[in-house]
């Protein structure tokens, strides 16, 4: 028989979801590197100042800061899948989810600190 307090902590029943996740942030992960793409050879920037005028217009700000937190969405749910399938001692376990949380939202607020910095 399953502990139900097991599955909560291990993250059972994740499967669907995950997938879905996955998928989802990797299609706007793709969508933005489409535009990206675009919009430099559209604008061509060729210094700092151009890139930064660049990433100043509003649109791309909230198209970066939507890109980065589904990068970091991506990162967890695929980081944590390992963690659940390789790492076995649940103390480890736990320690290592922590880590890489922090670190992603870590990483989100120095990235809205760039761009919005």
């Amino acid at each position: 028989m399953v502990n139900p307090a097991h599955r909560v902590i291990t993250g059972a029943h994740y499967g669907l979801r995950d997938w879905l996740v996955q998928r989802i942030t990797a299609v706007l992960m793709a969508a933005y590197t489409g535009l990206l793409i675009i919009l430099a050879a559209v604008y061509q920037p060729e210094s700092h100042e151009e890139f930064k005028a660049l990433f100043s217009i509003q649109w791309i700000k909230i198209a970066s800061l939507l890109f980065f937190a589904g990068l970091c969405w991506h990162a967890w749910v695929g980081v944590r899948n390992i963690l659940m399938d390789y790492v076995h001692p649940m103390p480890v376990r736990l320690t290592l989810q922590i880590t890489c949380i922090v670190a992603l939202l870590g990483y989100l607020i120095w990235f809205l600190d760039i761009l919005w910095g």
